[in-house]
């Protein structure tokens, strides 16, 4: 039987997993498996496939050796390829129970002009898998069968075996400490948690074609208190420090640097800040030396939907959250916000397509915001504005801050050690 047909072909790649993560040796009698499957690129070629078994249906699945003998064929549901993550009967009858509890997704397959793209298997289980490109340009004229393609696949996939055999190491930042990001200020403000819900349907639907909500990252949700000082000095430093307790011990400083609200923005976080409330303006002003100005601390409840796009590996995020000051509740911020996170992929990429994709989801995000009456139109309209906001029309608010006092904090050495990440801003802040 021939693989290969007059269209072009699509195959989940079946095999051992020390093909993967070479525990064993390559052996010639050591079985692959071909399983043949509607394509599965939202372009071609993408950076990203997603594959959920039970929507496979029935497929055809070949059985050849390493060396390419042939073994056997099978119809198989993509259902029963791997329950529980395990060959599944039909399978190890193909194959033989010797080597079906090694047998794992190797990676997807997709016949190009000149040969063969392959996307890596980065994640595997009972209900789907995730699998990432990994040849730049298509390899293995011939025959899918004639296997020219494998060795050059394994090559590709060994050469980034580090990104890709571990758990989340396949993403990339670009832009790395700049925090890009669009907001709609909602007005009047929905429920945020049916807002938030609503949209993620929307994605789950598919109405931002080549996007889906991230692989098994798709929501988060949070809720801070937030201690935000606005930075006025030296120059060079302006913009706000936020504090932010964790759920262990300590707080994180996110940090911004801005003279105006903006698209772009510097960003930085600093965990393991060992400093209490009252202390917070002590530290800012003696350990790192800034001319600050303590704003009303506030709450912060917001709900993240993670979106990626397919074609590219970048991931974005949609937070909806809701800001109450604590001194008075009734003074509110709900926004969306629009903002790149980061990229999945192992290939070089022009960076400036992340700008291009973020134009693209943002239009998006401003229809569907309009549509429903929360926002016109974008906005950068920052905490900090909104803090400031506050306080000239109550002025009362600017006193109720943390103010300067006896600190507890780490010594000018002990801060400078502190574990420093930038990190996407998917996380605790504001």
């Amino acid at each position: 039987m021939t693989l290969s047909t007059a269209a072009a072909g699509a195959w989940v790649v079946l095999g051992g997993v020390h093909l993967l993560n070479r525990t064993a040796p390559r052996r010639a009698d050591e079985p692959l498996v071909f399983v043949r499957v509607a394509p599965q690129e939202v372009s071609r070629p993408s950076t990203t496939v997603v594959i959920g078994w039970n929507t496979l249906g029935t497929c055809s699945a070949e059985a050849l050796r390493a060396d390419g003998t042939r073994i056997g064929s099978v119809r198989i549901d993509g259902k029963d390829l791997f329950p529980d993550a395990i060959a599944g009967a039909a399978l190890r009858e193909l194959i033989g129970a010797e080597a079906a509890p090694g047998l794992v997704p190797l990676c997807y397959l997709a016949e190009h002009p000149g040969g063969y793209h392959a996307y890596a298997q980065i994640r595997f289980h009972p209900e789907d898998a995730c699998f990432v490109r990994t040849t730049s340009e298509p390899v293995g004229r011939g025959p899918v069968e004639a296997l020219r393609w494998l060795d050059p696949v394994l090559a590709a996939h060994h050469a980034s075996s580090t990104a890709l055999n571990n758990h989340r190491r396949c993403f990339r930042k670009h832009f790395e400490g700049t925090e890009l990001e669009y907001k709609y200020t909602l007005d009047p403000a929905p429920d945020i948690w049916a807002a938030a819900m609503e949209l993620l349907k929307a994605l789950r639907d598919g109405e931002l074609e080549g996007w889906r909500p991230e692989y098994r990252e798709e929501f988060q949700a949070h809720h801070t208190e937030n201690h935000l000082f606005e930075v006025t000095g030296p120059a060079s430093e302006v913009g706000y420090a936020s504090f932010v307790p964790t759920v262990t011990a300590g707080h994180v400083l996110k940090r911004k640097w801005f003279a105006e609200d903006a698209f772009a923005r510097r960003e930085e976080l600093v965990y393991g800040i060992d400093v209490t409330p009252d202390g917070f303006e002590a530290y800012l002003r003696g350990e790192l030396g800034l001319q600050v100005r303590a704003m009303p601390p506030f709450q912060r409840v917001r709900y993240d939907i993670q979106c990626e796009s397919m074609r590219t590996g970048h991931v974005y995020g949609i937070f909806l959250d809701r800001c109450t000051l604590l001194a008075d509740p009734t003074v509110v911020l709900s926004q969306c916000e629009l903002e790149y996170l980061r990229t999945r992929g192992v290939l070089d990429q022009d960076q400036d397509e992340v700008l291009h994709e973020m134009e693209r989801v943002n239009g998006w995000l401003r229809n569907y915001v309009a549509t429903r009456g929360w926002a016109a139109e974008h906005t950068f309209h920052s905490k900090l504005s909104f803090l400031r906001d506050a306080v000239a029309a109550q002025p009362a608010l600017g006193t109720v801050g943390f103010r300067a006092g006896p600190a507890t904090h780490p010594s000018p050495n002990r801060a400078r050690r502190a574990a420093r990440a930038t990190v996407p801003s998917a996380s605790e802040g504001a």
